[in-house]
């Protein structure tokens, strides 16, 4: 296993920031790891990469332990921060190779990152003359540096405008090909484009962990747009099987909610027929990562 975590638990005074948590993510696996301002995430992190110790519980980082063995996990591990820490007076290549010279990794490897994590149209800049999106290049370039061969990434496209979210989005997901991720974001369309996995945590605790297809397939649910030919009384839909709420959000358009794993599209329609009506559109809404992620934690 790449990380490994067992019966983890931290404590802030009589705030309890990690109540127990324990969660394997396999070599290669990119994993979106979720939750709440507040729910433990950056605590977790900060555990795994050693800037924290535990209350309780053990934690391992390519079988190193992170208590007991903190130099051979930093060497195992690259770890981007939420706030990135930069130089700002140093040109990329000057802060790259101060790094270099801490990990006793080969200069011929900065010029390897700099166009690994597209940074080459900027490489002549000081970080301090760079946009928010080359500087999270920068830092993941240099938690890129010692080919590490897993990355934690503590909300790497915070602030980050819509082009640059793709781009680092895009990044990630070319050197996770190889590495194992652990990625902090709330942004779940990052997860749904980038993320095998989904690990949820809220109030110190994990509430889901799950593939990311079989979270949302397993949400029982089913939402259920449907436009008739004519106006419908919403008693009259109440009869249909398993359904649990009816939104008429648009003269003659609904949306049925029904509780069941069985599509509900023939039933509305056998509905419709025997009410002497005709569907204009029939359209199944799957519920997105988020809804869910709202329905965990609320």
């Amino acid at each position: 296993m790449s990380i490994e975590v067992n019966s983890i638990s931290k404590s802030y005074g009589t705030q309890k920031a990690l109540n127990s948590i324990s969660f394997s993510i396999k070599k290669g696996e990119i994993v979106g790891f979720l939750g709440p301002n507040g729910a433990g995430k950056s605590t977790l992190m900060k555990i795994l990469t050693t800037y924290l110790l535990s209350d309780e519980g053990t934690a391992h980082v390519n079988g190193h332990d992170v208590m007991t063995n903190t130099k051979a996990v930093q060497r195992s591990i690259g770890y981007l921060p939420e706030h990135n820490p930069l130089y700002l007076e140093l040109y990329i290549r000057e802060y790259l190779q101060f790094n270099a010279d801490v990990y006793k990794v080969d200069k011929s490897r900065i010029e390897e990152v700099i166009q690994l994590t597209g940074l080459t149209p900027e490489s002549h800049k000081k970080i301090g003359q760079l946009s928010k999106g080359y500087r999270q290049r920068v830092g993941l370039a240099n938690a890129l540096l010692h080919n590490p061969d897993v990355l934690i990434l503590d909300e790497p496209t915070t602030g980050l405008d819509p082009n640059q979210l793709i781009e680092i989005r895009n990044v990630i997901k070319n050197v996770g090909k190889n590495k194992t991720v652990f990625l902090s974001t709330h942004i779940m369309q990052e997860v749904e484009a980038i993320c095998d996995r989904v690990i949820i945590i809220d109030k110190g605790e994990i509430v889901a962990d799950k593939k990311l297809d079989n979270l949302i397939a397993a949400d029982s649910q089913q939402i259920i747009e449907v436009e008739f030919d004519y106006k419908v009384e919403e008693q009259l839909l109440y009869k249909l099987e398993n359904i649990t709420s009816c939104i008429n959000t648009h003269d003659m358009t609904w949306e049925l909610t029904f509780t069941t794993e069985k599509d509900m599209r023939p039933a509305i329609f056998d509905f419709a027929t025997a009410n002497g009506l005709k569907t204009l559109q029939l359209n199944q809404k799957n519920k997105n990562l988020e809804a869910i992620f709202r329905e965990i934690t609320k």
